[in-house]
């Protein structure tokens, strides 16, 4: 008897849990070929919300983590999507098996994207951080603290390493993050989530979502437990979220869609996307006290 394959259930993930759209809606993902691969989620704002009231769940915890711990998590996390190459790979350039060669290489830029901000994990706080000096007899000093839920933003290009290049920056640093996938190709992001899943990263701290970004962007903008927005995004978005920023007063790290990134460079990573969703506390101590 010949057997049928049995083909997968994108889903997306979020709360530690795999979950369809809200409102049961989808669309359907074809690959290059225009062969069917998969019905996608089309995630609602009743799902963005969800997703939040999941990270926002999951952030004390996440917060009071050590830097050490947080660094051995993602560079657990980075092991795990090594491990599983392969499957990745055919996640990116599905039914083109003359791209999987640059999509291997997308793999391992991955691979040491996590590695990167792993190592930063311990780090950051002595860079950003400082004792300051004060013509008064007390002590005054400046260290960080997570910002809170910070939305991400994909672009369309390098779906995997560019939402990766967002999130790692936001999470090593105690926040949680609700990202919202590339819409042309959000394949990679939910295989992404099974990686996610059976990782040490505890449950709501990375929550990923698909859909269409026309409508889940005004809710981005507006939802006041929202404290930063990271990613690229056109003219005309930018604009729509600097209206609702305004009003939730939430910080904005957008890059132009209309520009180019290369993904590739060792300059989009570093100390200064965690300095951009991260906040600073000074405190004055009397000397002596």
């Amino acid at each position: 008897m010949t057997r049928l394959p049995i083909t997968k259930t994108p889903k997306v993930y979020v709360g530690g849990a795999f979950i369809r759209s809200e409102s049961g809606r989808t669309f359907p993902f074809k690959d290059a070929r225009g062969a069917f691969v998969g019905h996608i989620p089309q995630c609602t704002r009743k799902d963005l919300r969800n997703a939040v009231e999941a990270a926002a769940k999951a952030g004390p915890g996440w917060a009071r983590r050590t830097a050490y711990n947080r660094g051995q998590i993602l560079y657990r996390l980075a092991e795990m999507i090594e491990a599983r190459t392969g499957e990745l790979a055919a996640a990116l350039t599905p039914g083109q098996p003359k791209g999987v060669a640059a999509a291997t290489r997308e793999i391992g830029a991955c691979v040491d994207r996590m590695i990167h901000y792993a190592g930063w994990a311990d780090k950051y706080e002595q860079l950003l951080g400082s004792v300051n000096p004060v013509a008064a007899p007390y002590f005054n000093f400046t260290v960080t603290e997570p910002m809170g839920v910070v939305g991400i933003l994909a672009p369309a290009e390098a779906p995997l390493l560019a939402l990766l290049s967002l999130i790692a920056p936001a999470i090593v640093s105690g926040n949680t993050v609700v990202a919202l996938a590339s819409e042309p190709n959000p394949y990679p992001a939910t295989v992404l989530g099974e990686v996610l899943a059976t990782s040490d990263l505890p449950a709501g701290v990375v929550n990923l979502l698909t859909g269409f970004r026309k409508e889940l962007i005004p809710t981005f903008a507006t939802h006041a437990h929202l404290r930063a927005l990271s990613g690229v995004t056109s003219a005309e978005e930018t604009k729509a979220l600097q209206i609702g920023a305004a009003d939730s007063i939430k910080r904005l790290h957008l890059q132009p869609a209309e520009s180019p990134i290369d993904w590739y460079d060792p300059r989009v990573q570093g100390l200064y996307p965690i300095r951009n969703l991260v906040e600073f506390k000074t405190t004055w101590h009397p000397v002596g006290a």
